[in-house]
């Protein structure tokens, strides 16, 4: 007889019985399943465990049972009527359930006293943000132990250490031992987070052996039942501002934002001042051409918008609902934060299709915007998941693609769905807890757009915060929105400690054709016109170039971004468009310059002072145009007049174009930013695939990297033991790269 037709026949007797309860269920199980799984469930060689399954934990019951039923692979199927199908599913399912479903008996008020107090757990581990992050954040465990497994986590440490715990000892070049926990690992470099709570990013060229301990550093302690019972309702953390008190950051923190160590990037722009430039020169001009690929980091998102942020040589990328943090010197991962993507219908516009720039620090902070509007902040070391507060007060399509901006103790943000009818805000909210500080509304309406989606810059010499602000809603029809709309296309100067309004800037009164003001407000300190200023200078979507006093909000200067500019003819004295005829949308289509996107759009621009020129990328495009309620423009795609893009170096006195560079390509496949640095260089990628550096003077390419690729990344650099890196976004990879040794 088969092994097959014994099972068969077991299921045909049982199927004559009465429908089972839990004792006759067991029974089923023994009859039907022991022989291939074992009496225990625990498995044998021909079946595997049905019991403590990682893969079972996260199937429903209905799952299993139309497995029993339709079988699969080498598995027979068995026809059971459906009250025992469905009792034998759920006895399998209840193998697997999680701790959090046991709910396991005890005084759970006492079991949060014993892991906060007498038991010493939170001096190495942390639940919703509080204790320490010398061990695997907890706040989710119920959720991914089975309540056996919790248990022996308890009284036999050493049975299951959590992956990136596991303690060596490392014997370094220079004499010493360092030990702690092995957080990641290569053939050739080790990321290793010692018992202080220090992060050491460590090539094989530092250290000779490593040496690994096959025990936990956790003591073994009782099966406590008043733990077991706290510890089974850590389902993960909950939506909302933490309301216990917590210690304020130490001013050190800020003062690292404030005045970046050399080397580090610790803000989407490097300083809070919002210009890409940096002080570093290891390659420079007369090197440049040597540059090489050092290692690429892949993630299953394209294309990429993320600025890398690099602190303490820890680099930290994104991608929509993703947070990575890296090695930055061989782009190992070392952890990693998820979340499912919103469903779309939720959320709208560049939100839903998965824009995402990048994360905010402040110490071992980490602040992130998911895409439906929620300001995530996380631990550095561990990705352990601090607080989580939604963003907005109301339900609209309200999305968040932006990386906030810490400043002092307030972690500060806009949103994205202007083009869907939201009403724009920036808010600020307090780093420790989450918990809003204040929020300044851009337009009076609830449907009249101002998104405030891209990262804005602060000045601690005035002591003011600069946003930018998009457009107002219908794009392009205005006649139910008369005036200018304020405070949409503009820069605003707020005070960030309570956000009230001090000056504004608007570009494009009443805008008909979408052209926000998204743009970085790039804040430098130059000698202008013959006096030392502090100026805020803007290259606009709508085709001009400004120079304003960030002191006040004044107009200075203003010139063309581009050639192709119909709309106005210039600005007047005040810093008002001079408009032309026959620009206003109508019904009926019309052509104006620029076009949709923009003479130069979010795309990041940077100022050297050792050139006194702005670098942008800027587009030479017209567009269709009419008056709509949603959409309202077209592209031409004018073969005999196609668009075209250019990396230009303006010179900020004159708006005279010193250099530029026309590129071979698509001019929507290439939304890069980019770098300019003390070497006399200038980093950008081409629309044609590649990466490339620049005369900073001159604008003569001295190197370039093919890499095929799209870009909508900005570049940035950074230095590792005394090594300078560039690194920037390429469709679905980070890319570094660094002069060879």
């Amino acid at each position: 007889m088969t092994l097959r037709t014994l099972i068969a026949g077991a299921a045909f007797a049982l199927t004559a019985s009465a429908a089972p309860d839990a004792a006759s269920t067991k029974q089923l199980y023994t009859q039907m399943c022991s022989v291939c799984h074992g009496a225990d469930a625990s498995g044998t060689d021909r079946g595997p465990a049905l019991a403590g399954n990682r893969r079972l934990r996260t199937r429903p019951a209905s799952d299993i049972a139309n497995t029993i039923k339709n079988g699969t692979g080498a598995m027979p199927a068995f026809p059971l009527p459906d009250d025992q199908l469905s009792p034998l599913a759920d006895y399998v399912h209840s193998l697997n359930a999680t701790a959090f479903e046991a709910k396991p008996a005890g005084d759970i008020a006492a079991g949060e006293r014993v892991f906060f107090g007498e038991g010493n757990c939170a001096s190495c581990h942390s639940v919703g943000g509080r204790g320490g992050s010398n061990g695997p954040d907890l706040s989710n465990v119920a959720r991914q132990l089975t309540l056996p497994e919790l248990e022996e986590s308890l009284t036999d440490p050493a049975a299951r250490i959590a992956a990136g715990y596991s303690v060596v000892s490392v014997a370094m070049n220079n004499g010493a031992t360092l030990r702690g926990f092995a957080r990641s690992r290569g053939l050739h470099d080790l990321q290793l987070q010692t018992l202080d709570g220090e992060m050491h990013l460590l090539s094989d060229k530092q250290y000779s052996k490593i040496t690994e301990e096959k025990t936990s550093l956790m003591p073994v302690a009782k099966a406590d039942p008043n733990l077991i019972a706290w510890l089974g309702t850590l389902g993960g953390a909950s939506v909302g501002a933490i309301t216990r008190p917590v210690a304020a950051p130490a001013p050190a923190e800020f003062e690292a934002l404030l005045h970046p160590k050399p080397g580090e990037w610790p803000t989407y722009y490097g300083t809070l001042s919002g210009n890409r430039y940096s002080a570093l020169d290891q390659i420079n001009k007369t090197n440049a051409a040597k540059l090489e690929l050092q290692w690429t980091y892949p993630i299953q998102y394209q294309p990429l918008e993320t600025t890398p942020l690099v602190a303490g040589g820890m680099m930290l990328v994104t991608a929509p609902n993703q947070i990575s943090a890296l090695d930055g010197r061989s782009g190992r991962e070392i952890w990693k934060y998820t979340r499912p993507r919103t469903p779309s219908g939720t959320i709208a516009g560049d939100a839903a299709l998965g824009a995402q720039r990048g994360v905010a620090l402040l110490g071992d902070r980490v602040f992130f915007n998911t895409d439906n509007a929620h300001m995530l902040c996380l631990n550095r070391l561990t990705g352990a998941l601090l607080w989580d507060v939604p963003m907005t007060e109301a339900p609209q399509h309200y999305g968040a693609t932006g990386a906030p901006l810490v400043v002092n103790d307030l972690v500060i943000s806009g949103v994205a769905g202007g083009d869907e009818g939201i009403r724009g805000f920036v808010g600020a909210w307090k780093v420790t807890t989450g918990e809003l500080a204040w929020r300044f509304w851009t337009v009076d309406q609830p449907d009249a757009g101002g998104s405030t989606w891209l990262t804005g810059t602060y000045d601690p010499e005035t002591g003011l915060l600069y946003w930018p602000t998009g457009n107002p809603f219908p794009d392009t029809d205005g006649t139910g929105r008369p005036g200018d709309n304020l405070y949409t296309d503009c820069d605003l100067a707020l005070d960030p400690k309570t956000g009230k309004l001090v000056w504004y800037f608007q570009y494009t009164p009443h805008d008909l054709h979408d052209w926000d003001a998204e743009q970085p407000p790039v804040l430098v300190n130059a000698r202008y016109q013959g006096q030392d200023r502090k100026l805020l200078l803007h290259g606009n979507r709508n085709g001009f170039f400004y120079v304003l006093d960030r002191t006040n909000g004044k107009f200075l200067f203003a010139a063309p971004l581009v050639k192709k500019l119909t709309w106005a003819s210039g600005i007047d004295a005040s810093g008002r468009p001079i408009l032309t005829p026959d620009n206003d949308t109508k019904p009926g289509n019309t052509i104006t310059c620029p076009a949709v996107r923009g003479a130069t759009n979010w795309y990041s621009p940077a100022y050297s002072p050792r050139t006194n020129l702005f670098y942008f990328m800027a587009v030479e495009d017209c567009g269709s145009y009419r008056q709509a309620k949603q959409g309202g423009f077209g592209f031409l795609n004018n073969p005999r007049d196609p668009g075209l893009k250019y990396i230009r170096a303006l010179d900020i006195e004159t708006g005279k174009t010193a250099w530029e560079i026309q590129q071979i390509g698509p001019v929507e496949r290439n939304y890069t930013g980019v770098l300019a640095t003390a070497g006399d260089l200038v980093f950008y990628g081409e629309s044609s695939g590649g990466f490339a550096a620049v005369d900073a003077k001159t604008g003569t390419t001295l190197w370039h990297f093919e890499a095929g690729t799209q870009w909508k990344g900005s570049p940035m650099t950074y230095t590792i033991d005394g090594r300078q890196y560039v690194a920037i976004a390429a469709a679905s990879s980070i890319l570094s790269f660094a002069l060879p040794q």
